[in-house]
C-alpha cells in the first residue's frame, strides 16, 4: 500500500512512530557520545594516578540516596561480621 492510498490516520501514525524512531536513534548516538567522553575521562584521570575502579564505586555510591547508602554499608557490615572478615575492635 502507497502513501497516496493510505488513510490519513494511518499516514499520521506512520509519521508520528517514524518521529519516535529517528529521536530515538539520535538520543542513542548522543549516549554513545556521552559514554565514550566518560571513557576518556577515567583514562585521563588514570594517566594522572587515579584508580578507575575506586572513582566508578564513588561515583555510583554518590548517585544512591544517603539512606539507602546507609542501610547497605550497614548490611555489608553485618555480612562481613557474620563471615569473620571484620577487623576485630
Amino acid at each position: 500500500m502507497s502513501d497516496e492510498n493510505m488513510p490519513a490516520s494511518t499516514s499520521v501514525a506512520a509519521d508520528h512512530l517514524r518521529q519516535v524512531i529517528e529521536r530515538i536513534e539520535r538520543l542513542e548516538e548522543e549516549k554513545k557520545e556521552v559514554a565514550e567522553q566518560i571513557k576518556e575521562v577515567y583514562a585521563e584521570a588514570k594517566g594522572n594516578g587515579f584508580d578507575t575502579k575506586t572513582l566508578r564505586k564513588i561515583v555510583a555510591l554518590r548517585k544512591k540516596d544517603p539512606n539507602e547508602r546507609s542501610e547497605e554499608e550497614a548490611m555489608l557490615d553485618l555480612y562481613l561480621s557474620a563471615l569473620g572478615m571484620l577487623p576485630s575492635s
